[in-house]
């Protein structure tokens, strides 16, 4: 099979490498970036650019398994004069749900804050610390006072993750729920940019 590379956000590193040992896709290397880049997304599109400067020759393809993840389109604009697909959808949230499930979800409830496995295993550091929460309490309301809950997201969720996302809630003050989206609609994300046909 022809080698191809992925450059994946360290977000969903977990998931991508639990899909691709699950279909047995061998013929792809994965290359992950800072997942804490999300709170920088001016960061993404420079980094992007420099892996396919470094990487592109070496490969057959390159694929971005990433969304707009906040670049404001710049990610888009590089991907297409490089000619490198990425996956479909706006973030990783319509990557795990599907992006039909995701704007029902989204349409359900307005000001919802969603999770991961990855964002709840990691909320304390991402969001309260890195975001000046935990010093500095009065942020929580100028970035959630317009949420109304939190939707967690699971992929592969054990008593810990709900546990976290649970607290995560609370600590925002916000509602809690959970939808289980499994690995399923990643792999079809991936299947529908045929990286299985390489």
């Amino acid at each position: 099979m022809k080698k191809t590379l992925v450059i994946a956000c360290g977000a969903i590193a977990h998931e991508i490498v639990a899909v691709f040992k699950a279909n047995q896709w061998q013929h792809i290397d994965i290359q992950c970036l800072p997942a804490e880049w999300h709170n920088t997304p001016e960061k993404i599109t420079p980094a992007i650019e420099e892996k396919l400067r470094l990487h592109k020759a070496n490969y057959e393809r390159v694929l971005v398994a990433y969304g707009d993840c906040g670049t404001g389109g710049r990610l888009d604009t590089l991907l297409t004069r490089e000619g490198v697909e990425r996956l479909p959808g706006p973030h990783c949230y319509s990557f795990f749900s599907d992006a039909t499930v995701f704007d029902q979800l989204a349409d359900d409830t307005l000001g919802t804050f969603y999770l991961t496995d990855y964002l709840a295993a990691n909320f304390q550091r991402l969001i309260l610390e890195d975001l000046g929460i935990a010093d500095r309490p009065q942020l929580l309301d100028m970035y959630f006072g317009h949420y109304t809950k939190v939707l967690y997201l699971s992929q592969q969720p054990t008593e810990s993750l709900i546990s976290s996302a649970r607290e995560a809630a609370e600590a925002l003050g916000l509602e809690f729920d959970m939808y289980h989206t499994g690995l399923d609609p990643l792999t079809t994300s991936f299947k529908n940019i045929a990286i299985a046909s390489e």
